[in-house]
């Protein structure tokens, strides 16, 4: 149930992180609230980039093989 939470709450930041990006391109923000759209996607950003890093960390424990990691090349399109 911890990954579920863990990916939505990833999903949902990424999706709000979306919003406010639009919100600010739009140009209808005034000076305060751009500011404040704007600290809210620093929040965001960090928050993803935490998420992704612990991912990429279980990634790695999870190649790791006798000590050493093993690295293995991606194909998104390898069937699973």
């Amino acid at each position: 149930m911890a990954r579920k939470k863990a990916s939505l709450d990833f999903e949902q930041s990424l999706a709000d992180l979306q919003t406010l990006v639009e919100r600010l391109e739009n140009g209808e923000l005034s000076l305060e609230d751009s500011l404040t759209a704007f600290e809210q996607g620093i929040r965001l950003t960090r928050d993803c980039q935490g998420a992704l890093a612990q991912a990429e960390q279980k990634v790695q424990i999870l190649l790791e093989r006798d000590g050493e990691l093993a690295e293995e090349p991606f194909d998104a399109e390898q069937p699973e």
